[in-house]
């Protein structure tokens, strides 16, 4: 699947963010997956509000550090894997 970089992802219906022991995590329908640094940024800004590009802008800006076209891949990536496992919605 590729992604249109304007299109808004959002958490899918039955998922949402939750905590365990402290730690951030996204509780799927029979799953939960583990969110720290990166992938606990990318999946906050899957609010419907966001497009991809302004997620990848955003982050991009947050790890400077990092060559911009690996953040983008790994962002890209990511997006693929939870709409894989149906957890993101794209409008």
């Amino acid at each position: 699947m590729t992604l249109d970089h304007q299109s808004r992802p959002r958490l899918a219906a039955g998922v949402r963010l939750g905590q365990n022991n402290n730690q951030q995590v996204l509780l799927m329908p029979e799953r939960a997956l583990r969110l720290n640094g990166p992938s606990l940024e990318i999946v906050q800004r899957c609010d419907g509000a966001h497009t991809v590009q302004q997620i990848i802008t955003e982050l991009q800006h947050l790890y400077s550090k990092a060559e911009p076209e690996k953040v983008e891949t790994d962002i890209l990536g990511y997006l693929t894997l939870l709409n894989d496992q149906r957890a993101l919605d794209f409008e």
